[in-house]
């Protein structure tokens, strides 16, 4: 069972939770991101597997994750990174925001930034394929509809369009 840290607003930890009790209790934790550039300066995006249950078939950031409770957000973005893409790269922090959508609890988005060209190994459990495209590409395909994790488009719509 995943336990998670359950934070305040300032993002303070004031206790814990099992990943299923902060869903069902929408209780504030955190999330992080790794956004992966190629040395052209295109973006990764993954397509989530038609496996997963919260936003099957959606592009979304190259990795992204649930951070363990007492976990670093550097060590939950590290471990993301090995679990969902089978490499890792050196990471730099790049943006810690609030985030709330209708569909999920409140959560803080801690978002990692890295440059590098793969090759990578994704979980094809979890992961159908990634792929790199240019931010313009990226903005066409939000436009013309197709799916996209919530959480990738706060994070497009906030620092990239």
């Amino acid at each position: 069972m995943e336990i998670l840290d359950i934070v305040n607003r300032k993002d303070e930890v004031i206790g814990n939770a099992s990943k299923d009790e902060v869903y069902e209790k929408s209780l504030c934790h955190r999330i992080v991101h790794v956004l992966i550039f190629n040395d052209k300066n295109k973006m990764a995006l993954q397509l989530r597997s038609a496996k997963v249950s919260f936003c099957p078939q959606h592009w979304s950031t190259a990795v992204g994750g649930h951070v363990k409770s007492g976990e670093s957000c550097q060590a939950a973005a590290i471990r993301e990174y090995d679990e969902e893409l089978g490499t890792k790269s050196e990471l730099a922090e790049f943006s810690k925001d609030y985030y709330e959508a209708e569909e999920t609890p409140s959560k803080f988005l801690i978002t990692f930034k890295s440059i590098f060209n793969g090759p990578f190994d994704p979980d094809l459990a979890v992961v159908e394929k990634v792929s790199f495209f240019p931010m313009e590409k990226i903005k066409e395909m939000a436009e013309n509809g197709e799916k996209f994790h919530p959480e990738l488009l706060f994070l497009l719509n906030k620092y990239f369009f």
